[in-house]
């Protein structure tokens, strides 16, 4: 028999989602203000926070999302993810992101990926768990990160000498409706499949903001600023 929600459960199911956007922003915003100014930073530096961010991204972010795939059981959260992941794969985002790389000089070493490679292994531990809501807490927080993000590394590539923009300028675009697609997905999964509640919410969110600050800073959360 399907459950019909009433009247006060769909406002307080609806406050919880507005609170856990506002969060999920505010840890974004925060990470977008401490990003250093790419003017007083040396090419090298330049560098390496792209070198860095393309040593996570290119081959784990389709990883990430069939992750959250398998780890959610509302179907209305399935289908969003698998909309998102059926546009990575058939417009190879993760070729796009290569090019952007290449063109600024800044593909990543063995030292780039060796740098990142703590805190990734923790994310990847995390979405092993297959805990559904955590997983697409995580994953919101990533798509809006990244829409704000675009920017910057695409003044870090001009900085290089780089034109190439395809990745930057598709993903300031498409991340806004992904990263709505999964606060859609999120609302359908704590109705059929809440989290427990002795489960941090945000878990995830915070594993992933310290990967970021050790794309960024190349340093672990306990000495990030």
């Amino acid at each position: 028999m399907n459950k019909t929600l009433t009247m006060p459960q769909q406002m307080t199911d609806s406050a919880n989602i507005v609170g856990i956007k506002e969060t999920i922003n505010s840890m974004i915003d925060d990470l977008i203000v401490s990003l250093p100014n790419p003017v007083e930073l040396t090419s090298d530096e330049r560098r390496g926070i792209i070198a860095r961010y393309t040593a996570v991204l290119e081959g784990n972010f389709i990883y990430w999302m069939t992750a959250a795939y398998i780890s959610v059981q509302a179907e209305e959260a399935r289908m969003i993810i698998l909309e998102n992941l059926h546009e990575e794969v058939r417009d190879a985002h993760p070729a796009m992101l290569r090019r952007f790389t290449i063109a600024a000089n800044a593909f990543p070493t063995d030292v780039d990926a060796l740098a990142v490679d703590e805190s990734l292994t923790k994310v990847r531990l995390f979405l092993g768990g297959l805990s559904g809501v955590q997983s697409v807490v995580m994953m919101a927080l990533f798509e809006g990160f990244i829409l704000k993000f675009m920017e910057y590394l695409t003044d870090l590539a001009i900085a290089r000498g780089s034109v190439e923009r395809e990745y930057t300028d598709v993903h300031g675009v498409c991340d806004i409706e992904h990263t709505e697609g999964l606060f859609i997905a999120l609302a359908a999964e704590m109705e059929v499949n809440p989290i427990d509640s002795e489960k941090d919410l945000f878990e995830g969110a915070h594993l992933l903001c310290a990967l970021i600050k050790s794309i960024v800073f190349n340093r672990t959360l306990s000495s990030a600023v």
